[in-house]
């Protein structure tokens, strides 16, 4: 998600509903702003947020609820709307937060209970939990032996074998997990069985530690029973910000045998057309971190010579197509605009000089969709579904889904599937309605769809049933 609210649990006092009642007219116009600027990042139940999130948000006192609301957070990338909202309708809207979303929060269902078989268009299938307890869910792969490794925001590597959970990896980088940063993509390298490299996309701090920042970095390393050693940085994102947001990061390895990875503008928009930084980019490197000798800004005076694509707001999805293995990647907008894109080499995809989005305040980022010289997206979501994970389906068991894209959404707590036809999207279909909010998607060795959805953080399989 492009927001959050971070308010720690140490923030606390009793709030009572008799000392917040507002009249019909100032609740009506509470309930219009909350949905208008609220209810697109953090739902209409608060039910974006963690259980634990949510209990210290509802106990915050009103005077640093309203001041979040009229001044934004910094650190978390919460927005300020002072400047589109009175002292009144901030002190209304803190209210109506802090009595009716509580009150509602206590009785709405965040998990609602999903049948076990699922129909869809082409093909019905069995949803099955096989791992529960987690927090954030991130990036999940297999091992030759079929161990399974999870990848927690909080900077968690776990262990499982067959959803039963053997061990915690040790021996991790520094990781800084604030925000949407983290821990977050893992990716085996393609000759694994004989090199033996684990790849890691996570956020790590600048040189001067916590209080600078940080950005994506990528780092290398191997499994020595449940400990990672031969550790290697390949790369280390700039700049170093305190923002909580916008980190990226997905990787995939191209047919090229190259690591693609992406970084998001990290809620600086500016980034994304600055090659002189790595934020809002698509990048490229070797397998052992170098520089190809073909990367497009390679000779480009100040450019960061890693980059391969640029204009991107946030991309949390990027796969290549197992047939051709041209790339695909999908980003979030601000509030609409999220983009399914192709993505070329050295090509320029827009942010913030063209979108199909407009700022959480309701204020316009830009008047234009189109400019020469921009890539327009395959398609484009507005409402925003917050897409997060992305996988393509091949294999025998979902024969009916092949050439589809899975993609999570965040926002809407579904997964979507997008039929491709050559490099258009020809068909769009959502399943698994109010699954969670889905953090990734990919496929398992056995031919089946893994989805991880976050708060509290679960692994179903979807399996095939005979019809």
């Amino acid at each position: 998600m492009a927001i959050f609210w971070l308010i720690t649990a140490s923030r606390c006092s009793d709030n009572h509903t008799s000392a917040f009642d507002l009249k019909v007219t100032d609740k009506v116009l509470a309930i219009a702003n909350y949905e208008r600027y609220c209810a697109s990042c953090h739902g209409l139940n608060m039910e974006r947020f963690s259980r634990d999130d949510r209990e210290a948000l509802f106990n915050t006192p009103m005077e640093e609820m309203m001041a979040v609301i009229r001044d934004g957070d910094l650190l978390s990338g919460m927005p300020a709307f002072g400047h589109v909202l009175s002292e009144k309708e901030i002190k209304d809207l803190s209210a109506y937060i802090l009595t009716d979303i509580k009150d509602r929060s206590l009785t709405h269902d965040y998990r609602p209970v999903i049948g076990s078989v699922q129909q869809s268009e082409k093909i019905a299938f069995r949803v099955d939990t096989i791992i529960s307890g987690l927090d954030v869910p991130w990036g999940m792969l297999w091992l030759p032996n079929g161990d399974m490794l999870v990848a927690e925001r909080s900077g968690h590597l776990f262990r499982f074998r067959d959803g039963v959970f053997l061990s915690m990896i040790e021996g991790l980088p520094p990781i800084y997990a604030h925000g949407q940063g983290g821990l977050m993509d893992i990716r085996l390298h393609p000759d694994y069985r004989t090199n033996g490299w684990i790849y890691l996309a996570y956020s790590t701090f600048g040189a001067g530690g916590p209080m600078q920042g940080g950005n994506t970095a990528i780092m290398r390393a191997r499994l020595d029973g449940n400990r990672l050693i031969d550790k290697e940085e390949l790369f280390k994102g700039l700049p170093d910000t305190r923002n909580g947001v916008h980190f990226g990061s997905r990787m995939v390895f191209g047919n090229d045998g190259y690591l693609y990875f992406s970084i998001g503008d990290r809620g600086h928009m500016a980034n994304a057309q600055d090659l002189s930084n790595h934020a809002g980019k698509i990048h490229r490197i070797t397998q052992d971190g170098n520089i190809p000798e073909d990367n497009p800004f390679l000779q480009t005076i100040g450019a960061m010579p890693t980059i391969w694509s640029y204009g991107h707001r946030n991309p949390q999805g990027l796969v290549k197509h197992p047939e051709t293995g041209v790339l695909w990647s999908h980003e979030h907008g601000p509030r609409g605009g999220d983009e399914l894109n192709i993505i070329h080499k050295g090509l320029n995809y827009g942010w913030p000089v063209i979108s199909y989005g407009i700022n959480y305040d309701g204020t316009i980022i830009t008047e234009i969709t189109e400019k020469e010289g921009m890539e327009q997206p395959i398609i484009e979501w507005t409402p925003s579904i917050a897409p997060c994970g992305m996988t393509f389906v091949t294999g025998e068991p979902f024969k009916a889904w092949n050439n589809s894209i899975l993609t999570g959404s965040l926002s809407f707590r579904y997964l979507v599937r997008n039929e491709i036809e050559g490099n258009k999207v020809v068909h769009q279909e959502i399943l698994l309605r109010e699954i969670g909010r889905v953090r990734n998607v990919d496929m398992g060795p056995d031919g089946l769809v893994y989805v991880a959805v976050e708060n509290p953080g679960v692994i179903f399989r979807l399996t095939p049933v005979n019809q």
